[in-house]
């Protein structure tokens, strides 16, 4: 197992109301990035505000780090977090060949969702990013009730369950802070490309029919390909389009 990156902070907390929220509560005071898990939380959030169901056992952890740059280029850290995620995975014992990524930020496990990546920044007033809060929830011991779910959302699954798989949230975190920061590494003296490149070897299906759900349209398409910002680019009966946000469904 790899070391604990130097110069990270891990915070282990029995309780909190959400590790995104306490992560920005202590990001000013901080002098580098800081891993925050708690084995229990309150008020645990996923995309667009919805809940994130979190079973006893569960890993809910957010690091909060100081990336440089502007917004757009902060934002990518989704790919960063979705690989140390796969490594991780292999290094606690699943099949790489049944670890696949699904566009903007989950990764699935045997085709079900293991994991989930949100991201929130605060800027700095000066066109960049003050702070960078990634938060990171994964289904170890148990997969929320399927009834939680929106229409027409992957069935979730757990390591446990699914894969055979028991690690505590304090282990994986062990695993998952060395592999965030070693891709975080490579971001940062290559640049996105190589991160780009790693993340399609793993994507959940490419060259098939997907559906993107925008706020005022679905959008049908092959899924082609992801640009240098990170949009999903489908080709559809009008042609090549670029998507910066959205909901994808299989």
């Amino acid at each position: 197992m790899a070391a604990w990156p130097e110069g990270v902070g891990r915070r282990i907390l029995p309780e909190t109301d959400s590790t995104m929220a306490e992560a920005a509560r202590i990001a000013p005071g901080l002098l580098g990035p800081e891993w925050v898990l708690a084995l229990r939380q309150t008020a645990g959030r996923g995309r667009r505000g919805r809940a994130w169901a979190m079973p006893e056992g569960n890993f809910a952890a957010s690091l909060v780090m100081r990336p440089e740059g502007a917004p757009a280029e902060a934002a990518l850290r989704s790919f960063v977090a979705a690989l140390a995620l796969r490594d991780a995975f292999v290094a606690a014992g699943v099949a790489e060949g049944d670890i696949t990524l699904k566009w903007p930020n989950d990764v699935l496990v045997r085709g079900g969702k293991a994991a989930g990546i949100l991201l929130e920044s605060m800027g700095d007033g000066r066109g960049g990013v003050a702070h960078l809060v990634v938060g990171i929830g994964v289904n170890l011991a148990e997969a929320p009730p399927a009834a939680s779910l929106e229409a027409g959302a992957l069935a979730p699954v757990s390591l446990k369950a699914d894969a055979g798989i028991g690690i505590t949230p304090e282990a994986f975190l062990d695993l998952l802070a060395p592999a965030f920061a070693h891709r975080e590494s490579q971001m940062a003296i290559y640049g996105f490309a190589p991160i780009r490149a790693a993340w399609l070897r793993g994507a959940a299906r490419l060259g098939e029919t997907v559906t993107a759900r925008l706020p005022k349209e679905e959008i049908a398409g092959t899924f082609r390909d992801i640009d240098a910002g990170g949009n999903i680019v489908l080709e559809t009966p009008k042609g090549r389009r670029a998507i910066a946000a959205a909901e994808i469904f299989f």
